[in-house]
């Protein structure tokens, strides 16, 4: 074994005992620490701002809007019903067990590992995190080694207000992270692409680690001919374009009715140009794609679906120096262009137009469950069939993204968009063990055991019948 492999282990062992004590901890010791991170964030805001500007230029608005307020959200939402969640519950006993009792205790899982992805580098580090201390779990994070200087904050904050054995950070790239899932942690907490997860769930099986997976997927965005066209426009042009389109939930393509295209696009257009009319001076506001990697690749679907007929009608302009990628639209786009095969992850926009809705449904149906599906539509009809003819993590109507900061609904994917759930109470039970716990008062179960005598399989059968 190496010395860094011995370094993790001894680290995972100094966790797992301190798992012991955190597992009788009271609900009051995890919400003063929920607390303790609030006011951290509180006073370093302009830092965290500083360094995700550092990392890819983001805006110091866009990073408090999409970074930070969600995360002041969610620890007031854990620190009210938190209480509540850890309460033992019980169900109501079945007629056979009467003269029983049950209650059901969430219990922590022990010791996780978060490893948590470059795009909203701060916000989906310590989102999950939260949702640990809420369930009384020690952690290891392991954040992206892409968003180097958000992730030596992270480490930073957790340092001055946790020790070692309770929570800590280490930095370092795929080697790290691969190295971190051979130790036994009881639960494992990723967020980053469907290829890598499903290397994640075959480590953690090694150890039967439970898994959450937060991934991703291509996500329709389908505008029917009953939309209101201009605050559609809007909202997806916004829910696309933030982040320069690096967000797992964002619109990843548009079918929209063949009847409202080109007034649709028209109001894209028009919406985008408000934003800034001079490419080579892009709005301060707009953020860079995360390297030139990425960038490259991003281009490079461009200029293939170029090369197979798409046209650009908006946007195309790129620049290599500070990995700018101005928002596009494309149209006269086929299923069979890469474009529409991967993920994009950036700031592109392919248009389908279709003029029924067993069209759109059945392209979805062919493909891997998204993460989300945005419909815009004053039809309930319609809406009603998409949401039903199709499977994905999430569905949300006339509106983008609030999925993810909307409290008490769970948030995740299925299937090939992730398992598992983040955020709220679901999150906290992620990081839970829900642990029954039937007590025996004066159950007749006894009258059932061998020898079994013409008595008991009469009362074997009048149970079976009538109190099973």
């Amino acid at each position: 074994m190496t010395d860094t492999a011995n370094s993790y282990n001894s680290l995972l062992k100094s966790q797992q005992v301190k798992a012991l004590e955190l597992r009788t901890s009271k609900a009051k010791e995890r919400i003063k620490k929920l607390k303790s991170i609030k006011s951290w964030i509180e006073d370093n805001e302009e830092i965290i701002c500083d360094a995700l500007y550092s990392d890819f230029k983001k805006s110091r608005h866009e990073t408090y809007l999409s970074e930070i307020m969600p995360m002041y959200g969610e620890i007031r939402y854990i620190i009210k019903n938190l209480k509540n969640w850890m309460y033992p519950k019980s169900v109501s006993v079945p007629l056979f067990f009467t003269g029983t009792s049950n209650i059901r205790i969430p219990q922590p899982k022990g010791n996780a590992l978060i490893i948590s992805p470059w795009n909203y580098p701060f916000l989906l580090t310590m989102k999950p995190v939260l949702s640990a201390i809420a369930a009384g779990c020690t952690v290891i994070i392991k954040p992206s080694e892409l968003t180097e200087n958000t992730s030596e904050l992270i480490k930073k904050m957790m340092h001055e207000l946790f020790t070692e054995d309770e929570i800590t950070v280490i930095t370092g790239g795929a080697d790290t992270a691969i190295e971190l899932q051979k130790l036994p942690f009881n639960h494992v907490f990723f967020t980053g692409s469907p290829k890598v997860g499903k290397l994640v769930m075959i480590a953690a099986a090694k150890n039967l680690a439970s898994v959450t997976l937060e991934l991703g997927g291509k996500s329709p965005t389908i505008v029917d001919e009953t939309a209101n066209l201009k605050e559609a426009a809007i909202k997806i042009a916004y829910g696309k374009f933030l982040n320069a389109g690096q967000t797992c939930i964002a619109p990843d393509y548009l079918f929209v009715h063949t009847k409202v295209k080109d007034k649709l696009l028209e109001e894209i257009q028009s919406y985008l140009k408000k934003l800034n009319d001079d490419p080579e001076n892009y709005s301060k506001d707009y953020c860079r794609i995360i390297n030139k990697g990425h960038f490259s690749r991003i281009v490079g679907l461009i200029k293939e679906a170029e090369s197979e007929g798409a046209q650009v009608i908006t946007g195309g302009h790129s620049r290599e120096s500070d990995a700018f990628l101005e928002p596009t639209l494309l149209t006269q786009i086929t299923p069979e262009m890469r474009i529409m095969k991967e993920e994009i992850f950036g700031p592109l926009l392919p248009v389908l137009e279709f003029t029924n809705l067993q069209e759109v449904t059945s392209f979805i149906n062919k493909n891997e469950k998204p993460l989300a599906l945005y419909i815009y539509s004053k039809n309930r009809g319609n809406q009603d069939f998409i949401t039903k003819e199709t499977s994905s993590g999430s569905v949300v109507i006339n509106d983008f993204a609030i999925q993810f900061i909307y409290h008490g609904i769970p948030f995740g994917g299925i299937n090939n968009s992730g398992t598992g759930y983040s955020g709220g109470e679901e999150g906290f039970k992620e990081f839970s063990h829900l642990k029954p716990v039937i007590k025996n008062h004066f159950s007749p179960s006894p009258l059932f055991y061998p020898p079994y005598t013409k008595f008991v399989k009469k009362l074997t059968r009048f149970a079976a019948k009538y109190l099973a």
